[in-house]
This record gives C-alpha cells, sequence and structure tokens, in this order.
C-alpha cells in the first residue's frame, strides 16, 4: 500500500480517497431520505385533524437545548478531526469523547420530548401531522443512535491501533456523518420548530 505523506493521513492511500468519495455519494442517498421526509411533512403539516398543532406542542426550551448541543458537537468533531491531523492522538479520542457525549446528551432531551408529545396526546397515530412530526424526528433520532455505536467503535479502533491512514479514514469519515446530522437538525430546527411555532 503506497501513503503519499504529502496529504492528510485520511487522504493517504488511494483506497482511502475511494472510500471518503463514497461515503460522499452514500450522504447523497441520505439528502434524498431526509428531502423526502421534509416533503412530506410539509405537505402533511397542516393535518392536524382532531389533535394538536405544531405551535400548541412545540416547547422553545428544549429545542434550543438540543440545537446547542448538536452545533457544539460538530465544533468539537472538528476539533478531533484537527488534533487527528496535527498527530495528537490523545486530544482527537478527548474530543471525539466529548461529541458522544453530547450527542447522548441531544438523545436524552429528544426521548424526553417525545414523552411530552405523547402525554399531550401528540401520538403517531393522532394525525398526519403528528405521524410525519414523529418520523421525521425519529429517523434523525435513529441516526444519532447509530452514530454514538459508530463513534465509540472509531474510539476503541484508535485506542488500540493508534493513528493509521485506516484508523485515520474511518475517523474523518464518521466526521462528515456527523456534520450530516448536524445540518439536517438546522434544517428541523429551522422549517419544523420555528416554522410551527409561529
Amino acid at each position: 500500500m503506497k501513503i503519499d505523506h504529502s496529504l492528510p493521513l485520511e487522504y493517504s492511500t488511494d483506497q482511502n480517497q475511494y472510500n471518503i468519495l463514497g461515503f460522499w455519494i452514500f450522504l447523497g442517498a441520505e439528502i434524498m431520505l431526509f428531502a423526502t421526509l421534509f416533503a412530506t411533512y410539509f405537505t402533511l403539516a397542516n393535518r392536524t385533524g382532531s389533535g394538536p398543532s405544531g405551535a400548541e406542542i412545540f416547547e422553545i426550551t428544549p429545542v434550543l437545548i438540543e440545537t446547542l448541543l448538536l452545533l457544539t458537537s460538530s465544533f468539537t468533531i472538528g476539533l478531533g478531526i484537527h488534533a487527528m491531523r496535527l498527530g495528537n492522538k490523545k486530544a482527537m479520542l478527548s474530543f471525539f469523547s466529548i461529541t458522544l457525549l453530547l450527542g447522548l446528551a441531544f438523545l436524552g432531551v429528544e426521548i424526553y420530548e417525545f414523552i411530552h408529545y405523547v402525554h399531550v396526546g401528540a401520538g403517531i397515530q393522532t394525525s398526519a401531522f403528528t405521524s410525519i412530526l414523529l418520523t421525521t424526528l425519529g429517523t434523525h433520532g435513529a441516526h444519532v443512535t447509530l452514530g454514538l455505536f459508530w463513534g465509540l467503535f472509531i474510539i476503541l479502533q484508535v485506542k488500540k491501533r493508534g493513528l493509521t491512514p485506516q484508523t485515520a479514514n474511518k475517523s474523518f469519515i464518521f466526521s462528515l456523518y456527523w456534520h450530516f446530522l448536524d445540518v439536517v437538525w438546522i434544517f428541523i430546527f429551522s422549517f419544523i420548530y420555528l416554522k410551527g411555532m409561529m
């Protein structure tokens, strides 16, 4: 395996470059998934039937906490990748761990939010609006959950094998995934929550 030392470690082999390209293509499919969910949400947002509307169930505090947690985690994963490129394994692992803790806290607030929705009568079968709302939020939450397990495995691999072209490549691809989840959340925050509260 030929390593190009003029490139960052995650891009240093041909295979690594193909892996990153392949992951960008995968993210394209993920964009289509969330675009479909958003299109469905916009179609069904006013179909509340006898159930509550977004303005009646959305609470600003949990949403702001979730947003702060995810945006901060995007910053810490970026610091983790920067530390990785500097060859600082300890700092990288610390920033990745902080990222996962922030993601876990985000999930905790989201679970609280789901319990609140069900408590106020906004279950998945209440109306077309609550159905697509919970499906969209749940799909994003499932992606965050997957990301937590994935990130944990990355941390364990880097601890065991150190910073190699392979572990750097996996770490960088994971960071792309995490940034993607944050971008999706910005759309959820803007077009579901803020629009729904108006």
